[in-house]
């Protein structure tokens, strides 16, 4: 059965899209159909990152207005022949989505695929609640510092609140995703520690991408960064994340330690 999986933070730069790109190219990478959907109208980012610019025809708005069908839409990645694109319009506004045009866009795709990740935008505004609106699964994107980790927890109370599942009675399932740590600088204290954003958020771990330049150079390619150097430390943690979300148990560890206590600690099987 499908999943739908909603990319938040609430907080912009902390690498929504760039996780977006990854994960979804990871969860291809094992023979799974995905579809990553981008949310962000008017300042569309993830067909870049997704090396699709040019390829982009009609947009997410054109299908929910009836201007394209949604096979006209989507955008079959060249590397990844189970990888999609559902990109967003750069020339709309987000006002042009209706909750009752994304459901039967969002419905339309679980017949398809097995994974329909969504890019959010930043804020909190209709773009952001409609991309977790109709979501399973949340991964809630947090940098290791004191303003993102503030509106990622005021996103998971969104979560909580403004989602089918929430009206339902139901709970969302949540996890952490905690980029652009470098163990270095925590120890130092320029940045939270993993254990610090754990306590304050109380939700489960699914990945700790480090800082590292190979994010950037891959964004830069229009490669998600678990296809451009598949051995670097951020495609190695974003497969093992997308492994997790899958329902794998894979051992968890701070980027640039040793797997001990910690790794044994967070060490867990998605629902």
């Amino acid at each position: 059965m499908a999943k739908v999986i909603v990319v938040t933070s609430g907080k912009g730069g902390v690498g929504k899209t760039t996780s977006t790109a990854a994960l979804g190219a990871a969860l291809a990478q094992r023979g799974e159909k995905v579809v990553v959907v981008d949310f962000d109208v008017g300042l569309r980012n993830l067909d870049l990152v997704m090396g699709a610019e040019r390829r982009v025809v009609y947009d997410l708005i054109n299908v929910v207005q009836g201007d394209a069908k949604l096979q006209q839409a989507l955008i079959r990645d060249k590397r990844l022949e189970t990888l999609y694109l559902l990109p967003a319009s750069q020339t709309r506004d987000k006002d042009n989505l209706t909750p009752e045009g994304v459901e039967v866009v969002m419905n339309e795709l679980r017949k398809t695929f097995d994974w329909i990740i969504c890019d959010s935008p930043a804020g909190i505004e209709r773009g952001a609640t409609l991309a977790m609106r109709y979501a399973d699964i949340a991964v809630v994107v947090t940098n290791p510092e004191v303003s993102s980790v503030r509106d990622s927890d005021r996103i998971i109370g969104l979560l909580d609140a403004k989602t089918q599942k929430a009206e339902r009675g139901e709970r969302i399932e949540k996890h952490l995703l905690l980029t652009r740590y470098d163990p270095v600088r925590a120890e130092r204290g320029d940045m939270l520690k993993v254990e610090d954003v754990l306590e304050i958020l109380s939700i489960p771990l699914v990945g700790i991408i480090p800082e590292s330049t190979e994010v950037l150079r891959a964004s830069n390619l229009g490669t998600p960064v678990t296809l451009s150097d598949t051995n670097s430390a951020p495609a190695t943690a974003y497969r093992d994340a997308a492994r997790r979300l899958a329902g794998e148990s894979v051992p968890m560890t701070v980027p640039g330690e040793k797997r001990g206590l910690f790794g044994k600690l967070f060490t867990r099987r998605a629902a």
